[in-house]
């Protein structure tokens, strides 16, 4: 398992979406956003369960219209995950879905027409006990702000933010986090150290329309990585242009690497070389798709050959470091007596992973509130 992580948290007041504690020292918690048609009930379910089930703590689901909020109220009845209604212009929707138990309202106060408007949604969340996500996109900054500032910059961002966040402050309503994304790294970055120096709620990490699987998680690790490793950040969301399963598991991965949250197996692997005993990659790609519902922490080592693996293995909670025909095999450290055939490792490992993983959840090794 790895060390506590040198990282200090940003210091922010606690609100809760669902069950889910947001701010304040609280795990940061990784969520992701449904792609159906929300009036798609079974499709719309049948994804929220799969975001969940590789570890997605928090499903934002679309609702831009009433037959979306009348669909949204069956998804509500039918998954126990927090929800949060993701709700652009129209303050009846947010009304409708609020009474429908919704989490979460994503919605941006200076968007939703006159004061009395906001008011009512406002009166209507702090009555169900419902924070408010303030969402600014880089993408669609007010008009007069791109006038003002000629492009989208991060004190664009800022000012986009803090109309939204006076607007809930005259109300006196701060149970609410906030986010400032866009699509470019730095842009983003600015925006988020900005906002972290001016409010006290949470932030909501995340840089948007980041692109494909590959490109978009390159792109999400680098500029989420820089605000985590300053301590920003309460919780993210990794913006793929794939299956929301694939930005949870992007998601968890950041946070591992920067030794934040320790969730999952962490495979630690050689690129491979000609020195392998093995097939590296295809036992290691393998082992991710058969063990993705493991949530235990864990550090698995998987190393082609003996120059690096027993170094590896001596640290990992299981360990292989490859030899001829028969590879040696790593408890807790120490050097097992049995060895693996080669030519049948995926199922071995996959065994002894899982028989692991079992013995760490009985003896309450996964705790119930991780480290922050």
């Amino acid at each position: 398992m790895f060390a506590d992580s040198p990282i200090q948290r940003r210091k922010s007041i606690r609100i809760n979406v669902g069950n889910v504690p947001i701010g304040d020292g609280a795990p940061i918690a990784v969520q992701s956003m449904t792609n159906t048609p929300t009036t798609d009930v079974a499709a719309t379910v049948a994804q929220i369960n799969r975001i969940v089930a590789v570890g997605g703590e928090i499903v934002r689901v679309s609702v831009p219209t009433m037959d979306a909020a009348e669909a949204f109220k069956q998804i509500r009845q039918q998954v126990s995950v927090p929800l949060i209604a993701d709700i652009h212009f129209d303050y009846r929707i947010a009304l409708k879905v609020a009474d429908y138990g919704v989490d979460c309202l994503r919605i941006n106060p200076g968007n939703i027409g006159n004061m009395e408007r906001v008011k009512s949604v406002v009166d209507c969340a702090k009555d169900k006990n419902i924070p408010i996500r303030i969402g600014v996109n880089g993408g669609s900054l007010e008009r007069d702000l791109q006038e003002k500032y000629g492009e989208p910059t991060p004190e664009a961002l800022l000012e986009s933010a803090m109309r939204h966040v006076d607007i809930l402050d005259k109300l006196n309503f701060d149970q609410f986090k906030v986010s400032v994304k866009a699509s470019d790294v730095f842009l983003a970055v600015g925006a988020y150290r900005l906002l972290a120096k001016q409010i006290e709620q949470p932030l909501h990490l995340g840089i948007t329309e980041a692109g494909g699987q590959r490109a978009g998680a390159v792109k999400s690790a680098v500029g989420l990585g820089m605000l985590l490793a300053e301590g920003i950040g309460d919780t993210l969301r990794v913006s793929l242009a794939a299956d929301p399963v694939e930005e949870i598991k992007v998601g968890f991965d950041i946070l591992k690497s920067l030794r934040i949250r320790s969730r999952g197996i962490n495979f630690i692997a050689c690129p491979s070389c000609s020195r392998q005993e093995f097939d590296v990659i295809g036992t290691v790609n393998a082992l991710e798709q058969r063990l993705e519902d493991v949530l235990t922490p864990m550090d698995v080592s998987i190393i082609g050959c003996v120059v690096n693996g027993p170094g590896e293995a001596e640290v990992s909670d299981l360990g292989l470091t490859g030899a001829r025909n028969m590879s040696g095999f790593y408890l807790d450290g120490k050097r097992q007596k049995e060895r693996l055939a080669n030519d049948d490792l995926v199922e071995q490992l996959e065994k002894r992973i899982r028989a692991k993983a079992a013995m760490l959840d009985s003896a309450n090794a996964i705790p119930v509130v991780e480290k922050p």
